[in-house]
């Protein structure tokens, strides 16, 4: 099996690399995974992996042309894609975060900017980007465990998607936001398996075995 990393230019695309080969291993499957932006090698992939972290536009010019015409192909022909936060936020039209740069839309929504708010205990301010662990409450199966798990955020934008049914988890921050989604071949994540130690490395061994 052939695992390609869709490489944007964001973030740190070898820790995920690394994950994946970790998560393989421990799952017994023999896989190559690979770093790319060729189209080419893209739609030759088994599964499709898209990181990235950092700002909507920056990876909306990444995707640009071919390589974002490739990962609709890929997806629209039904082989697996898992999205890690910015590989979530791009799946959908748009962003108030870039006015005038259109997502891939093969989901239809938008992202906006988390609302904040208070902490509940302190009540002091809660800073945006929310970064560090916080609980994510699975709403329906698919790559998920049946339970809440902590998982490693890093962001400051969250998707509002207009179908309802294609969540799949929630979690609080200030206010419940969209953690995941999912639709057939498609599941996507605005946490980091790469960074979440055992559970993500247990949902990154499900998408392999997937």
């Amino acid at each position: 099996m052939r695992i390609c990393v869709c490489d944007v230019g964001l973030g740190n695309m070898r820790s995920v690399e690394r994950a994946l080969a970790r998560a393989a291993s421990d799952a017994g499957v023999e896989v190559e995974v690979f770093r790319t932006t060729d189209p080419a090698a893209l739609r030759a992939a088994d599964k499709i992996v898209v990181p990235g972290q950092g700002a909507f536009r920056d990876c909306t010019t990444a995707l640009a042309g071919g390589l974002g015409d490739a990962l609709k192909e890929v997806v629209r022909t039904g082989k697996p894609y898992l999205g890690i936060c910015l590989g979530l936020q791009v799946l959908f039209e748009t962003s108030t975060e870039a006015d005038g740069c259109a997502g891939l839309g093969l989901l239809r929504g938008k992202v906006e900017k988390l609302a904040g708010g208070t902490d509940p205990f302190t009540g002091a301010a809660l800073k945006i980007p929310h970064m560090g662990w916080n609980r994510v409450d699975p709403l329906a199966g698919s790559l998920l465990a049946a339970d809440a798990a902590w998982f490693y955020f890093v962001h400051s934008y969250a998707v509002v998607p207009a179908d309802p049914s294609v969540v799949v988890a929630m979690t609080d921050y200030g206010g419940p936001f969209v953690s995941a989604v999912a639709k057939d071949n498609v599941f996507a994540c605005q946490f980091h398996p790469e960074k979440s130690q055992a559970a993500g490395l247990a949902l990154l061994e499900r998408f392999v075995r997937a």
